[in-house]
C-alpha cells in the first residue's frame, strides 16, 4: 500500500475538557475546536445543485500542484438542442463532471442514452464554449423534460 495517500476521513472528537479556572486556557481550546471544525467541515462534498448560478462543490483537484475548487451548476431542459450555459470556458480548467437524466413522461433514462441494439436510439449531450447540446437520434426516446449537471475546475 501506498504511504502517500491523500484521502482522509473528516473526523471531530466526540468530546473535550475545557479548563473553568484559567480563562485564557479555555480560549485557547475554544479556538482549537473551532478549527478543528471548520477543517474537517471545509473538506467535505457540498451537496448543492443550484439552478442559475454556480456553487463550490467541496471537491479539491490536485491536477496540477496547486489544488483547484470545483463548481457545480444544475440546467433544465425540455427538449433535443441547445442551451446556453453561460460558463466564461476560457477562465476554467476543464469539466471534471458532465451528467443528467431524461424523462419521455413515463421512462427514465440517463444521460447520455445509449441503445445497445439501435444506434439511432442514443442522446448525446456536447458542451461547446458557449452551449449544452442535446442531440436526440431518430428513434430516441421523446424528451419531455430533464436535468444537467455540469461540474468544472477552476483555475488555480
Amino acid at each position: 500500500m501506498s504511504g502517500n495517500i491523500v484521502n482522509q476521513s473528516p473526523f471531530l472528537r466526540t468530546s473535550r475538557e475545557f479548563p473553568y479556572d484559567d480563562a485564557h486556557q479555555l480560549s485557547v481550546e475554544v479556538n482549537k475546536m473551532y478549527i478543528s471544525i471548520a477543517s474537517e467541515v471545509n473538506i467535505r462534498t457540498i451537496g448543492i445543485y443550484p439552478q442559475n448560478r454556480s456553487a463550490i462543490t467541496g471537491n479539491t483537484v490536485f491536477i496540477t500542484p496547486t489544488k483547484q475548487q470545483t463548481l457545480r451548476q444544475l440546467y433544465t431542459f425540455s427538449s433535443a438542442g441547445s442551451i446556453s450555459h453561460n460558463i466564461k470556458t476560457s477562465n476554467i480548467y476543464g469539466f471534471l463532471q458532465i451528467f443528467g437524466t431524461f424523462t419521455d413522461g413515463t421512462n427514465w433514462y440517463p444521460l447520455p442514452y445509449v441503445d445497445v441494439t439501435d444506434v439511432t436510439n442514443q442522446v448525446s449531450i456536447e458542451v461547446t464554449s458557449s452551449d449544452i447540446v442535446i442531440t436526440a437520434g431518430g428513434g430516441a426516446p421523446t424528451i419531455s423534460s430533464g436535468t444537467i449537471v455540469l461540474e468544472w475546475i477552476s483555475q488555480p
